[in-house]
């Protein structure tokens, strides 16, 4: 495959595969992580997707690997549910990169570009759920706009859902193209050269795909999964996601802000979970940023699983 993902050498690096051991990759998309894992030792790797077309791409490796290689079609945020369904109770990696894939943004029927003209869809299983369409034709303006500043930290969130709700009297919305072009109507252009339609698509994939709720919901299962010793390792895209994992990891490490002792209200002491080598996010190299436009955003957290 001639897919590389982001920050693949920093992911190897946290990673540090070794014989024997079992990974989960928890967002398999075009398996570059799997590959790598699993060209890097004799190990075994767990891929997890919720895109029914990842399993399709899971077969051509699988015959490579072997039983080496798991698929199991779900979402990375039911992790413990589907190890355990897959006869597996702990593991010793747990890897997520965080967002939508360059497959999924390069199909144009799927929607989740505006790069091309397709369905408004954005949904990462097309098998059920709301359709960013369906939100956008009718959710009403004030929640339209509380979402888009929420999710896309839009700071024009009010005029673009007001625009919105006025397009869609006259003609519902049905293409990512015509989406765009409403945004981009009343957001300037930035100095920072994105798109003015970026942020309000972001907000919308967050919202179809409850990515914040599947990523706490993995926070959550990590500490349950991984074996002493064991890494999570997490590349997220943008700062909501990037808050979640810093602040997980922070308290999950014993090193979250401090209260004032002479507060009336004390946090509940727990012992350590994991151990955390350094509070900053590691980022791509310049080279990747240069040649990936994708890995620019990319911060990369990881934890240690200390023993139970």
């Amino acid at each position: 495959m001639s897919h590389v993902p982001v920050m693949l050498n920093e992911v190897l690096a946290h990673l540090k595969p070794v014989d024997d051991e079992v990974y989960v990759d928890g967002t398999f998309g075009a398996g570059g992580y799997t590959q790598a894992f699993l060209d890097g030792a004799d190990c075994t790797v767990i891929a997890i997707d919720r895109d029914p077309s990842a399993q399709e791409r899971a077969k051509t490796l699988k015959a490579k690997y072997g039983e080496r290689l798991v698929f199991l079609h779900g979402c990375f945020g039911d992790v413990e549910d589907l190890l355990k369904g897959a006869g597996f109770e702990k593991v010793d990696g747990f890897v997520l990169d965080l967002g939508v894939s360059s497959m999924q943004l390069d199909q144009a029927e799927r929607g989740f570009s505006f790069r091309f003209d397709g369905p408004l869809d954005m949904r990462m299983d097309t098998s059920g759920g709301k359709t960013a369409a369906d939100i956008v034709n009718s959710m009403p303006e004030r929640e339209l706009a509380d979402l888009i500043y929420k999710y896309g930290e839009e700071r024009h969130s009010r005029r673009v859902a007001k625009t919105i709700i006025e397009r869609r009297r006259e003609k519902k919305f049905e293409t990512t193209s015509d989406l765009a072009d409403v945004v981009r109507s009343v957001v300037p252009r930035s100095g920072d050269d994105i798109d003015p339609a970026t942020r309000t698509f972001q907000a919308l994939r967050i919202v179809v795909n409850d990515e914040l709720g599947e990523l706490e919901r993995a926070l959550g299962a990590a500490e349950k999964i991984l074996n002493p010793g064991g890494r999570v390792i997490i590349v997220s895209f943008h700062s909501l996601e990037d808050s979640m994992v810093k602040d997980c990891l922070r308290e999950k490490s014993g090193n979250a802000p401090g209260v004032s002792r002479h507060s009336l209200v004390q946090p509940e002491k727990t012992a350590p979970v994991f151990d955390i080598k350094s509070k900053k996010s590691v980022q791509p190299s310049e080279e990747e940023a240069r040649d990936n436009p994708r890995a620019r955003s990319a911060k990369l957290r990881a934890g240690i699983r200390r023993e139970a």
